[in-house]
């Protein structure tokens, strides 16, 4: 599997309940664009709207050698997804303060999949924690390896 782009701050502004694999349905020069690694989705979401899943501001490069034919950069995109799964997060989404986050963009057997994310912000309250236990963490292996040295 081929990455092309990754979200580089959910992990640390969102806790994660559950994520899907869902494909996208793009136009020939973003799949272009995309083999090429130029896209982003740091600013971007994904809804529920009249019973199908739509990526929202998802930034993919338009490509540079479809002249005319090429594609507007920030457009809705149609997500794949099962009907089931799509009934699902309908009813999970409702919940105040859920969202659906997209991870990552990667091609799996040459097909473009987005891993999706229902996801909770989190507080500062929370960053501030999860700060403390890597600080913790850092702490104790370093004091585990200044022991191992000295025996």
């Amino acid at each position: 599997m081929k990455t092309v782009c990754s979200h580089p701050t959910a992990h640390r502004d969102y806790i994660f309940e559950e994520k899907y694999e869902a494909g996208l349905v793009l136009r020939g020069s973003e799949v272009k664009s995309l083999r090429n690694g130029n896209a982003s989705v740091k600013e971007s979401f994904a809804l529920i709207r009249e019973g199908e899943a739509r990526l929202v501001n998802c930034y993919i490069a338009p490509y540079d050698a479809a002249s005319g034919l090429n594609h507007e950069p920030t457009r809705e995109r149609k997500l794949l997804l099962n009907s089931h799964e799509i009934r699902k997060l309908i009813g999970k989404t409702s919940v105040r303060g859920y969202t659906l986050i997209p991870l990552r963009i990667y091609f799996k057997s040459g097909i473009a999949k987005l891993e999706l994310a229902l996801a909770k912000g989190k507080k500062t309250r929370d960053k501030r924690e999860d700060i403390k236990r890597r600080e913790a963490q850092r702490d104790m292996q370093k004091a585990v390896r200044r022991s191992l040295k000295r025996s």
